[in-house]
């Protein structure tokens, strides 16, 4: 499959190929759900979104580190290597990482503007010492760069049959509901590496604060308050996902099974916690093996569909601004 994508894309050069083949690897390794809704874009087009969520995932593992086998100091080096790697990826067309090699490939065909990738790597830099967030309003500084940009990333590749201007903020708002997701489902796992990205504001509405939730994630004993302030949580984070929906509609007809399947599978892990009832302190919510094989079969049956009628008639080509770079203040 690799090899279809790579040959559909144009892509030629070895080492190139090389590249975007671990791009592949890194995202079926890490996102399941959203490698799965990939399967279902245009072949053409794969090789570029693994670029740009390899490159994600890549600077995303330098950060949070696991095994925890580097020091802070280490991370932010390894960090700041990778943004001059990238810089000068960006501008030459070289890049010593392969996954740089890929993302920065990826830039220069689909004329996606750098600034997005610097606010990524800033918000980046902000994991290595933030390590919560007082209000919402400061959550959302922080996703613009970690969450937002990659939608406008992945506009250009995906391309819109709206002006892109109109379809920018929905864009953003998708990759804002999907992170605003996983920090709900992850937010044990948050706490075990030392961050908490639920917003101290809201929780304190419910009389929770971080001494709780060390408590409740070291015992595996439940709490009223946490629950309700996690319910809270969901119900914001469905708001955000209404704010993205119409989004789906301004893209290029073939593209938007692909972006309805993850749309549909991120809110099903929501879905998931809820029927867990919140326990996500203690566990994590998963969507199971058969539902995301339903959704992705409704998925391939909306292709097909988008197929035969584009066989009839073509839909409009998108207005000339459509497919002008996106410009970093089209999201909040």
């Amino acid at each position: 499959m690799t090899r279809r994508e790579l040959d559909a894309a144009g892509i030629t050069d070895p080492a190139l190929r090389a590249a975007y083949a671990r791009c592949r690897r890194l995202n079926a390794r890490h996102g399941r759900t959203y490698f799965l809704a990939t399967r279902l874009l245009p072949v053409e087009r794969r090789s570029a979104v693994h670029a740009l969520y390899g490159f994600a995932r890549w600077a995303d593992d330098i950060v949070d580190d696991l095994q925890r086998d580097r020091a802070p100091a280490e991370r932010d080096r390894l960090l700041r290597a990778l943004e001059s790697d990238l810089a000068h990826a960006l501008r030459t067309g070289g890049g010593s990482e392969p996954v740089v090699r890929a993302v920065a490939d990826t830039a220069g065909r689909y004329g996606i503007e750098h600034t997005l990738f610097a606010d990524f790597l800033a918000s980046m830099r902000a994991d290595l010492d933030v390590t919560d967030y007082p209000t919402y309003a400061d959550l959302r500084a922080y996703m613009h760069g970690s969450a937002a940009v990659i939608g406008l990333q992945m506009l250009p590749v995906l391309g819109t049959v709206a002006p892109r201007a109109e379809a920018a903020p929905h864009a953003a708002a998708l990759g804002v509901a999907f992170q605003l997701t996983n920090f709900l489902r992850d937010v044990g796992e948050d706490l075990d590496r030392g961050r908490v990205y639920l917003p101290a504001d809201l929780l304190a509405a419910h009389g929770v604060d971080r001494p709780l939730l060390e408590w409740s994630r070291r015992t595996g004993r439940q709490d009223a308050r946490i629950r309700a302030a996690l319910v809270a949580v969901e119900a914001l984070t469905r708001g955000v996902y209404r704010d993205a929906e119409p989004g789906i509609a301004m893209l290029d007809p073939r593209v938007r099974p692909c972006i309805r399947t993850a749309f549909t599978l991120y809110g099903g892990i929501l879905d998931a916690i809820a029927e867990r009832r919140y326990t996500v302190l203690h566990q994590r919510a998963t969507v199971s093996r058969s539902r995301r094989a339903a959704v992705a079969a409704v998925g391939v049956a909306r292709i097909a569909q988008a197929r035969w009628r584009a066989h009839g008639a073509r839909p409009a080509p998108a207005p000339a601004d459509a497919v002008a770079p996106a410009r970093k203040g089209a999201v909040p």
